[in-house]
């Protein structure tokens, strides 16, 4: 991977792409953007139906969104595309479905090795089984399974923004990362005032366009 011109790509993946994976795609943004690999690593999402393509996020993941300065409005839902099986280098399943769904499909065991459930990055469920580390759909509940999505995607990213930090740094052709050093050459000390944090503007890339999440 050359970190000049093509990022690290993670894509988060759930059922119709109007809940799960959304929130998770705009919290990784988020992350690794504070982290400093916002200019290395892209972040999108899909579902593995069509049911809900070309739809908005769920306005009740909107509004959870919304509270941690996420903002949602300009996602649009769309269905999974094989190709991106090469594509991506971090296929992060949200449920033990969409693990199973994205392995009966892989077509080689390279795609196969990307696939992993999102939850797996969690340390108190890392060494569980696929069966334990799912994330139930909230869209049959209410405000308090939005908010329990939110935690168990929260639990998993710092462990996904290490793992990928980590294949950045071991990669040949891309050059070791050292946060600290990006965040001074960007200017970034992420020193808000307090109870204050910016609305994060997070930039969404696929294979074809870039939608700008704000």
């Amino acid at each position: 991977m050359n970190s000049t011109t093509s990022p690290y790509r993670v894509i988060a993946v759930c059922t119709g792409n109007i809940c799960r994976s959304p929130m998770a795609e705009l919290m990784l943004s988020a992350a690794f953007a504070e982290a400093g690999l916002g200019d290395l690593v892209t972040v999108d999402s899909a579902g593995t139906t069509a049911y809900e393509a070309g739809r908005p996020i769920d306005p009740r993941a909107a509004r959870k969104l919304t509270t941690h300065n996420l903002l949602s409005d300009r996602h649009v839902a769309r269905e999974w595309r094989p190709e991106w099986y090469t594509e991506r280098h971090l296929i992060l399943a949200l449920d033990v479905d969409h693990y199973g769904w994205l392995r009966a499909s892989a077509p080689d065991d390279q795609a196969l090795s990307r696939i992993r459930m999102l939850r797996s990055f969690d340390p108190a469920l890392a060494d569980g089984d696929p069966l334990e580390q799912g994330i139930e759909d909230p869209w049959y509940g209410g405000h308090a399974d939005f908010e329990a999505v939110w935690d168990q995607v929260q639990a998993a990213v710092p462990g996904i923004v290490r793992y990928v930090q980590d294949a950045i740094a071991n990669d040949g052709n891309a050059a070791p990362v050292r946060i600290d050093d990006r965040r001074a050459r960007n200017g970034k000390r992420h020193s808000h005032p307090a109870g204050s944090r910016p609305l994060h503007n997070v930039q969404v890339q696929d294979s074809q366009q870039v939608r700008s999440i704000s």
